[in-house]
């Protein structure tokens, strides 16, 4: 199961991502979005659960919990649909 996770620190690491998630199941990927010019999180990342269940009970126990002040927001990823991209 995909998770989208929003409303990260911008100062936190990937290990620290998979040490918030590694406590329900085994992390398959985990994608920290991060700001290409100046390096840092962005704020959002991508987790991938190792199965349904593990994923509904990260989704669960994390939402709206608080994380160096705050709120996650965690919800199931959708799968964005190729196309043309206004720019």
């Amino acid at each position: 199961m995909k998770l989208f996770i929003d409303n990260l620190p911008f100062g936190i690491s990937k290990s620290e991502l998979l040490n918030l998630f590694k406590e329900f199941g085994e992390v398959v990927h985990a994608n920290l979005v991060n700001d290409r010019y100046m390096g840092r999180s962005k704020g959002f990342a991508f987790v991938e659960m190792d199965s349904r269940s593990n994923g509904q009970l990260a989704m669960k126990s994390l939402n709206k919990t608080v994380y160096k002040c705050k709120p996650l927001v965690c919800n199931e990823a959708h799968l964005q649909h190729k196309g043309n991209r206004n720019r």
